[in-house]
């Protein structure tokens, strides 16, 4: 049987008719500035968030790093939430790559408030070094999908002016937040200076994010780009499966949000698991069984068929996505039930 793989949204296969528009896709060279389905992919994103330009970047990873480095001078800091995907999921590569340092900020529930960032920006002065940037998360991985919320970002936004610093959402899966809220992306994003959505989680291209702003900013950012590694020839095809999964898999993210709260009603009341209440498509389990820790639970599932994975050693983490249907949330079910009672 196959197995329910719940281990990320980054599992997707691409779809025929995604196959499809890969293979006739019109391709130039993306790094000489000629591909003309990368310029339509950055003109539509553009578009969505409400920015003047876009750029088209291999991963997410790859867009927050650079647009650290726009910003932030070596020995500088950036304010970011202390669970954030910047500190914990991309190997310390803001001091790595850029020589910046990250100010961890702990928030409830991993939602930054304008009270935690205000508290954390330095007091101008020749003794300490100078918060350059705000780093937002929504949805936020690590606290279980969550969405931080407009007004939350509004008054981020608010006191970050007052200081004069820039903000940044790290938008890897706002889709999931636009569709949970029915607010438009572009409202979100209205509310920071740059911001990225990702391609290959929930809407299920294999490959891809993208980074919007102003248009001198993303012109600086596509020559750092290069720097980090990330200039593409022929970049038409992985552009054209991004436009494709715009057009057709926004919508249907209800769908994996619908899965996620059915998958924690199933888990509800399995004695040693704790189930954290899902807002978009990710589920949380907190192990509370003396003795029994996620790594076990991932084990004990794999046995069964089901793949999750060990977000900590207490937790498990189990993400719902387009390739993911009824009748499989219904088996993962099953098999937690099962797995917790051996």
């Amino acid at each position: 049987m196959i197995p329910v793989d719940l281990r990320s949204d980054t599992v997707t296969r691409p779809s025929p008719g995604m196959r499809q528009v890969i293979a006739s896709a019109e391709v130039g060279d993306d790094a000489l500035g000629d591909d003309p389905t990368v310029h339509r992919l950055e003109e539509r994103v553009a578009g969505l968030l409400g920015k003047e330009a876009a750029g088209f970047f291999p991963t997410g990873v790859m867009a927050n790093e650079v647009t650290i480095a726009l910003y932030v001078p070596r020995g500088e800091e950036v304010i970011a939430e202390a669970t954030s995907h910047f500190v914990d999921w991309e190997l310390g590569a803001a001091g790595a790559l850029s020589g910046v340092q990250l100010r961890t900020v702990p928030a409830p529930g991993g939602l930054l408030t304008a009270a935690l960032v205000e508290g954390a920006i330095r007091p101008p002065g020749a003794l300490q070094i100078r918060s350059r940037l705000i780093c937002l998360e929504n949805t936020h991985n690590a606290a279980g999908g969550r969405i931080l919320s407009l007004e939350a970002m509004r008054d981020i936004r608010d006191v970050a002016r007052r200081h004069g610093i820039p903000v940044y959402l790290d938008g890897s899966r706002l889709w999931n937040a636009a569709v949970a809220t029915g607010i438009a992306e572009r409202i979100f994003a209205d509310l920071a200076d740059t911001a990225m959505v990702g391609l290959s989680k929930g809407l299920g291209a294999p490959v891809g994010s993208v980074l919007a702003g102003d248009t001198a900013l993303m012109a600086e950012a596509r020559r750092l780009r290069r720097r980090f590694g990330g200039a593409m020839r022929q970049a038409g095809i992985l552009a054209a499966a991004g436009l494709f999964a715009i057009e057709h898999n926004r919508d249907r993210l209800a769908d994996d949000h619908a899965r996620a709260r059915r998958l924690a009603d199933l888990c509800s009341g399995v004695p040693g698991l704790e189930v954290v209440d899902p807002e978009t498509n990710i589920l949380m389990l907190d192990v509370t069984r003396p003795g029994l820790g996620a790594p076990a639970v991932v084990a004990r599932l794999a046995a069964r068929g089901v793949l999750v994975t060990a977000f900590t050693n207490a937790r498990v983490r189990a993400v719902t996505h387009l390739d993911v249907d009824d009748a499989a949330i219904d088996r993962a079910g099953q098999a937690i039930r099962q797995a917790l009672s051996a």
